[in-house]
């Protein structure tokens, strides 16, 4: 097809019109959009939503526009992503699971459906410029490397710029960066003051001033997804400091505080009941001293993370002040989905311990009490501080019920929101953000975009409910699924189901709530009203067919490890070459060591006295580091903060060698053996083998973000291998039990997610 041309075209120029395309652009009225999202921040877990947490920024947001307390979620992030991104619900767009698996059927391939435009690629269409910023998760994380494919990163979803992460979680103090479509470097270090959340916004505000100062005319479209607050729950020392103590009275008195609050508040309506404490949820006075002092520190810990984020958007909207752009931007801010379950009955300090199915119990991990929080933890709390988060719900994030879907959301736009502090009681869905968004910008979403024809939107514009407290609401149907965990929400009345892995789908008892009146699901009516409910479970499953949610699977091990192939990052032979300089990679595109047999032989020439890090997996509180220093060649393997630490009994010779780990896994124990060009050179048990090392993958010829090794962890420059290094060879042991090892990839995936 040739160019359009308007002009006319002669035999010469003069004899010629030109005529120059114009640009598209939304209209001189067109306002600035942006979306903050939280990522398992509960329902009362801001302080307008009842918390006595300190989040002054996002109240005043709230108490300068509108806050939506009927609004609703997938029970997952990534899902919650898709939703919200394409205005569609997640299993129609490809995404019923975290993007981690792509499990052969239409609603879980791992990304956005190509077919199903994102809001930024139909705002860039209309001449918006477009940034996102923070988590991604949203590709097939073993493309989310270096390597590609692109085709699912955020610049090729809508978005001119990116800088944030790809997976689902992320060190804050030493997180897995990418700029645009290339991997990065943090700009510095925790010993510097640096936390990836003010990097963000800095981020951010270089963003829209690169824009509007040199295209004023034209709005933009942010969408800043912050870490926070999933885990590691990382704030640096003075937010920690300021929560010392705050939270002693236990995890009870405040789910009754900030009950009390919410109905004062209005958030709730005034006769709904508190949910009685979730099944694993101990009474606050039965627990023991170490109990009490684990659980309120890592309380603390959430605390500090949540008031840092929150005074890196005081920031932003200082900087849209500045900008004098304020007025005419409309900011919209929720969660992904309700507060974590994650951090298991007691709490973590290290989340990778819960992955590898080790209870850390109260009375151990208080030695290390004061390291919540900061740079040398991985902290989550207990179930107890997660129910308080979603109060005056039950249940948490996964599940269908309100405790995993119900979450805080704020509308604020000075120009074309008239209440001031004024709350909607209209029930919404994530997938109406996208419509709202266009009505508001006064863009069409197209029929096709580049030569594929769209998706129809299925989410409900909230707009109305921005100009009337008392309109009733638009969206009256709305399907629930995760894993299995199943729910329908119609016309005021909820039908929902907690599953089983392995159950049978027909055996799943169904319960039923009138939410319009009993917004924490306390009175099941299931007995009372049979034909109401045979009804609702009627329309689950017209709602299931219609949006592709079928099949129904609650697969997880099967699913989740390594898929071998041909012409991908996982070769047949399970055989993988590595030849740096190479971007740090992500842990699925990366071969998977953890919970399984391995060789590493690399291939050096090295001067008498260099060293330096060959491979290096994790963190400086889980993984391993294959190096060379002061001569021999070491292997440390950091289980969670323990050493094991194997030294070459000869040294390294000079010129060229093969260096080599012979790693055996021999039930939960292990057996690592050193070699010089073939020769063995050192061995050592390894009393615990883990099958989820970290959430962080490896980096080849240095040791990117935190040290794993103990031996080099003084220095800050990731003890860049200082010879040369041709090239590192892994091969795969095949495992007596295929089924543990992808069970220790679903779990790896479970805690990104």
């Amino acid at each position: 097809m040739s160019e359009k041309f308007e002009g006319r075209i002669g035999r010469t120029v003069a004899e010629s019109e030109p005529w120059w395309p114009s640009r598209p652009h939304p209209g001189e009225e067109a306002p600035n959009v942006i979306v903050i999202l939280f990522d398992d921040m509960g329902f009362s877990h801001l302080g307008c939503f009842g918390s006595t947490l300190s989040t002054p920024n996002i109240d005043a947001l709230a108490s300068e526009g509108l806050r939506f307390t009927n609004f609703h979620v997938t029970p997952l992030c990534s899902p919650t992503r898709a939703a919200l991104l394409t205005g569609r619900n997640h299993h129609a767009v490809g995404m019923r699971h975290i993007s981690n698996f792509n499990s052969g059927f239409p609603h879980m391939r791992g990304h956005i459906a190509n077919e199903a435009t994102t809001i930024a690629e139909t705002l860039r269409e209309s001449g918006y410029a477009t940034f996102a910023l923070g988590k991604w998760h949203l590709c097939p994380m073993a493309d989310a490397s270096a390597a590609g494919p692109f085709d699912q990163w955020p610049l090729q979803r809508g978005f001119d710029r990116f800088y944030g992460f790809l997976d689902g979680e992320t060190d804050q103090f030493h997180p897995e960066l990418v700029y645009d479509n290339h991997w990065i470097d943090p700009p510095a270090g925790p010993d510097e003051g640096y936390h990836l959340s003010e990097d963000l916004v800095t981020k951010g505000i270089e963003f829209m001033h690169d824009s509007v100062s040199l295209r004023p005319d034209r709005p933009f479209f942010m969408y800043l997804a912050f870490g926070a607050t999933h885990a590691p729950h990382q704030a640096p020392e003075s937010y920690l400091r300021k929560y010392r103590g705050a939270f002693d009275e236990g995890w009870d008195v405040f789910r009754e505080r900030w009950f009390a609050r919410q109905k004062e508040l209005g958030v709730i309506p005034a006769d709904t009941v508190l949910a009685p404490r979730n099944p694993g949820v101990e009474a606050w006075d039965d627990l023991s001293e170490n109990q009490k002092r684990l659980a309120c520190r890592l309380q603390e810990a959430y605390a500090a993370f949540l008031e840092h984020t929150d005074d890196q958007i005081g920031r932003l909207v200082t900087g849209l002040k500045r900008l004098g752009v304020d007025d005419n931007t409309v900011i919209f801010l929720m969660s992904d989905n309700g507060a974590s379950q994650e951090g298991g009955p007691f709490g973590v300090l290290h989340e990778m311990k819960f992955f590898n199915m080790i209870l850390e119990t109260p009375d151990e991990a208080i030695a290390r009490i004061d390291e919540i929080g900061g740079p040398h933890s991985h902290s989550n709390y207990p179930w107890g501080w997660s129910q308080a988060g979603n109060t005056p719900f039950k249940w948490y994030k996964q599940n269908t019920h309100e405790g995993g879907i119900h979450v805080p959301c704020i509308v604020r736009w000075p120009n074309g929101v008239s209440g001031r502090g004024e709350l909607r009681d209209q029930f919404h869905h994530v997938n109406d953000i996208v419509p709202t968004i266009l009505e508001i910008t006064g863009v069409t979403a197209s029929n096709t975009y580049r030569g594929l024809d769209v998706m129809p939107i299925s989410g409900t514009s909230m707009r109305y409910a921005m100009d009337d407290a008392t309109a009733a609401t638009r969206k009256r149907i709305q399907y629930y699924e995760m894993g299995g965990h199943r729910g329908i929400h119609v016309d005021g009345w909820k039908a929902v189901t907690r599953h089983v892995p392995g159950i049978p789908f027909g055996d799943d008892v169904w319960e039923l709530y009138h939410v319009d009146v009993d917004r924490s699901e306390t009175n099941d009516l299931a007995l009372q009203e049979p034909d109401r409910l045979r009804e609702l479970i009627a329309l689950w499953w017209e709602e299931a067919e219609r949006e592709g949610v079928l099949p129904l699977d609650d697969r997880g091990l099967e699913l989740f490890g390594a898929k071998f192939a041909d012409r991908s990052v996982h070769p047949t032979s399970r055989t993988y070459v590595y030849r740096p300089p190479m971007a740090p990679l992500p842990a699925q595109a990366a071969a998977s060591l953890g919970g399984r047999s391995w060789d590493m032989d690399a291939h050096v020439t090295l001067e008498r006295g260099r060293g330096g890090v060959l491979y290096a997996s994790g963190t400086e509180n889980s993984g391993f580091s294959f190096y060379v220093d002061e001569g021999r060649l070491i292997f440390d393997y950091n289980i969670f903060g323990e050493h094991h630490v194997l030294e070459s009994n000869v040294e390294v010779p000079a010129g060229t060698s093969t260096l080599s780990v012979r790693f055996r896994r021999d039930g939960k124990q292990g057996m690592v053996s050193l070699l010089i060009d073939g020769v063995d050179v050192g061995s050592l048990a390894i009393p615990f083998v883990m099958r989820t090392m970290s959430s962080v993958g490896p980096s080849v010829a240095y040791d990117h973000g935190s040290p794993v090794a103990a031996g080099y962890a003084h220095r800050r420059d990731g003890f860049p291998f200082e010879g040369d290094l041709d090239r590192i060879e892994i091969r795969l042991i095949s495992p007596r039990d295929q089924g543990d090892v992808a069970e220790a990839d679903r779990r790896q995936a479970m805690g990104r997610q």
